[in-house]
């Protein structure tokens, strides 16, 4: 047996290299979803203390909300399951009104998500339905809110009634144009909707087995709601009725323009089709909104909110004018409205209440434009100056103003995600409205403060 001589063994021995890692070999820290932790965090802990969202509960806290609480029945000392607070689904809505939220759906989904909205929540109960009824069911506090932020700004000589501008602007609808039918399409609708309504009775006394008790109740309530939206549109034939002859006799002493028979949407019965600013013919409503002038950050305060039918601005002045004296509880000094507002009645009462209108003169037809501001047969006095007044310099300067102050709120309005509507019939819109310009006011007055 050979012996092996330490002397000639290797000063090292080099090691074989090491494998290289995989991902069932290589140690790391891996996820571990399914094991519960204990978080020491607080809601308030979640948001800065400059957050736009603070502001908002700020300003709401300190205004009077009574009439939000009216229809409360659960109070102290009496029997009742607490409601959720007013103040919090306010807030929630004026907040996503801010980020241009205006679904009630997405809502509920970032109260329960977004750490601003869960603060703002502060563990309220809160879901969609509940928001979705809380805009719409809320028009009258919503206005006197309105009313209450335009007294505090007045209050606090933020802003005057010096100055005021009147524009109407054409919003979506939340119906599609295939949805209006002409009266004897309706009738038949009616009738097939009757029809249905009966079927589904029947059902309800022989019940399909495969059919649940709650899929039985939602086809129940489908045709019932089906019935309840034909029904409404068939009421408002005549009045569309009207407006097409009104529109007739207008076109026999002008140009000769094709006049279709009235028709009415069975999904919202009170939208009207209206040509837009592209030039397009849509389902919408006219959104008219008052404006005053201020200096400085509180610029574009909205004092008047309206919604109508009407595809025009004519007629329209008066109304707004008395709704911003309601409002406020005086007359503004000057009133700027385009040509579209500028009727003889309108610019009469306007100027009997001792109001200065500036308006755009129209052009005679077939007349030289020398012609335009000369006093007219049939004009009153109030019209006569005002055609009088519109011709100098300084009424053309300060009817300028309009674009600025109008235009600039209307600009705002649509940022604030009033492109189309999601609810149905002029009192839910309205209500959306006054939200809209309770949260535009609301900006205003911060930035005011800052």
């Amino acid at each position: 047996m050979s012996q092996i001589s330490l002397l000639n063994l290797p000063d090292t021995v080099t090691p074989p290299p090491p494998a290289p890692a995989t991902p069932a070999t290589a140690r790391v820290y891996r996820p571990v979803r399914n094991q519960r932790e204990w978080v020491e965090q607080d809601l308030d802990s979640l948001l800065p203390q400059d957050h736009q969202a603070r502001a908002v509960w700020a300003m709401l806290d300190g205004m009077d909300l009574s009439a939000f609480y009216a229809d409360i029945k659960a109070v102290l000392d009496k029997p009742g399951h607490p409601a959720s607070d007013p103040q919090v689904l306010l807030a929630l809505w004026v907040y996503a009104t801010v980020e241009g939220v205006g679904s009630a759906r997405r809502l509920d989904r970032l109260c329960h998500q977004h750490d601003a909205y869960r603060w703002l929540r502060g563990g309220v109960p809160v879901n969609y339905h509940m928001l979705s009824d809380f805009r719409v069911a809320r028009r009258a506090a919503l206005d006197d809110l309105l009313t209450r932020i335009v007294g505090c700004m007045l209050a606090a000589e933020a802003v005057t009634l010096g100055r005021v501008a009147q524009d109407g602007m054409r919003v979506r609808a939340s119906a599609g144009a295939a949805s209006f039918r002409r009266e004897e399409t309706l009738e038949r609708c009616l009738t097939a909707a009757w029809e249905q309504v009966e079927r589904v009775a029947q059902e309800r006394e022989h019940p399909d087995p495969d059919v649940t008790k709650r899929q039985q109740a939602a086809r129940e309530r489908a045709a019932r709601e089906r019935e309840q939206r034909v029904t409404e549109a068939l009421a408002y034939v005549p009045q569309v009725q009207a407006a097409k002859e009104r529109q007739q006799r207008t076109l026999a002493t002008g140009k000769r323009e094709k006049v279709t028979a009235p028709r009415v949407s069975t999904t919202d019965p009170e939208a009207r089709v209206m040509k837009m600013p592209d030039g397009g013919f849509r389902p919408a409503y006219n959104v008219e909104l008052a404006t005053v002038e201020a200096p400085g950050k509180a610029h574009g305060i909205i004092v008047g909110v309206a919604v109508t039918t009407e595809g025009t601005d004519a007629g329209q002045a008066v109304p707004m004018e008395e709704q911003v004296v309601e409002r406020t509880g005086s007359h503004p000094q000057d009133y700027l409205v385009d040509g579209g507002f500028a009727t003889r009645e309108a610019i009469t009462t306007l100027g009997q209440r001792s109001i200065t209108v500036y308006a755009p003169v129209r052009l005679p037809r077939n007349k030289p434009e020398e012609e335009r501001y000369l006093p007219r047969q049939g004009d009153s006095p109030e019209v006569a100056a005002w055609r009088e007044r519109m011709a100098t310099a300084e009424a053309k300067a300060i009817y300028k103003v309009r674009g600025a102050l109008a235009e600039w709120a209307n600009a705002q309005v649509r940022h604030l995600g009033v492109s189309q509507f999601t609810v149905r019939g002029v009192a839910k819109v309205t209500a959306v409205m006054l939200l809209i310009a309770v949260t535009h006011n609301l900006l205003r007055w911060l930035a005011w403060g800052t």
